[in-house]
């Protein structure tokens, strides 16, 4: 390999790699905080097991950080290659952008493959095994989940609670919305804000919650856009945030390539909805494509922008990586409406980076 070539590689994956290591840490961060430190907080886990949980949602983070990590090394490598003139002499030299590009480029291809491990079946299995122990964390009782004087998000639901021995709470305060049947009418969302001095946890066969049992409940209910005052001896409460099987289905989120592929003939011959399991299935084959689409746009835009500042590169990168999850959001967002092809939006930001990336570079290829 010529030593121009060792010289690129070296300062991409350099920049890569430290680019990766602090977005997985942002990303893991804010999953950690969420889920691992609560556990930790009420003491249900010990730092060896909470180590295993974060753990398993280094995957998950790396699979976003791998794509924007080539990005950003892109932008600044070859930013700073043209800003120092190192470019104007690599082309004296007589060697053309795209020659000194193909080590880097051959590096997105390798990492595509990477991604799409991740993408399509390490992070799910990791999901899945992360939502395994939380569920048998929760399993031992309400303080895995709930917590001494904690506010907990379930779902539609927040709950708080003084005291919590076994599977008794007192001092129970919950508020928040969820369904209710009216009238023969279903869906109808309720405003509740209520307390009970004392209620208990009640779990499946599985061990886990499904129902708070509240004891001498009081507090305001708005139902209908009326707040209505409750009083009752004893009350019921369903818990929907936690899964009531473990046999249950994984949701696509946390399926593998291959199980989406089999849920979706599943949902065919069952007349499910399958727009649903298409997103999914095409945002980890397009996700995968981002390393390639994100090197092949940040190398003649590096070029382009002619700056070697750190700030303006991760900038540039910034603003990129916005424009490229929105449509991800867009797609997700229209799942249940497939008249739209959500599954297909998902290429458009890949389709468009490549475009531009080889027009982009041709460009940089004349100019020489």
């Amino acid at each position: 390999m010529p030593t121009l070539h060792r010289y690129l590689l070296r300062q991409v994956i350099a920049t890569c790699g430290l680019t990766v290591a602090t977005f997985t840490a942002l990303l893991l961060l804010g999953n950690v905080l969420k889920d691992v430190f609560d556990l930790v907080a009420t003491g249900s886990i010990s730092m060896q097991t909470a180590g295993y949980a974060v753990l398993l949602l280094i995957p998950f983070a790396l699979a976003f950080a791998l794509p924007i990590g080539l990005l950003t090394a892109s932008l600044l490598v070859f930013g700073r290659l043209s800003a120092d003139q190192e470019l104007t002499a690599i082309r004296a030299g007589g060697i053309s952008v795209v020659a000194a590009c193909a080590p880097v480029l051959g590096l997105a291809v390798v990492l595509t493959g990477v991604s799409a491990a991740l993408n399509m079946v390490i992070s799910p299995y990791c999901r899945e095994q992360f939502h395994e122990l939380k569920n048998e964390v929760i399993r031992r009782g309400p303080a895995a989940f709930i917590g001494e004087g904690r506010y907990v998000d379930l779902g539609p639901l927040t709950l708080y609670a003084r005291e919590v021995k076994g599977f008794h709470l007192r001092d129970v305060l919950i508020y928040g919305t969820t369904n209710v049947v009216a009238d023969g009418r279903t869906n109808l969302i309720r405003n509740l804000d209520v307390w009970a001095p004392e209620g208990e946890v009640l779990v499946d066969t599985n061990g886990l919650p499904v129902m708070l049992r509240l004891v001498n409940l009081q507090g305001l209910i708005l139902i209908a856009g009326d707040w209505q005052s409750v009083f009752d001896a004893e009350r019921l409460q369903p818990i929907n945030n936690f899964r009531s099987s473990g046999r249950e289905r994984p949701k696509p989120v946390n399926m593998s390539f291959r199980e989406l592929l089999e849920e979706l003939q599943f949902r065919r011959g069952a007349g499910g909805a399958l727009e649903p399991v298409r997103v999914h299935i095409h945002r980890q084959l397009a996700f995968s494509f981002s390393c390639l689409a994100f090197t092949l746009v940040g190398i003649p835009l590096g070029i382009r922008v002619h700056r070697r500042e750190t700030n303006f590169g991760v900038a540039v990168a910034l603003i990129l990586i916005g424009a490229y999850y929105s449509f991800i959001i867009l797609a997700q967002s229209l799942e249940t409406r497939p008249q739209f092809h959500p599954h297909l939006i998902l290429w458009v930001p890949n389709l468009v980076f490549l475009v531009t990336g080889v027009w982009l570079l041709r460009r940089a290829e004349r100019a020489a």
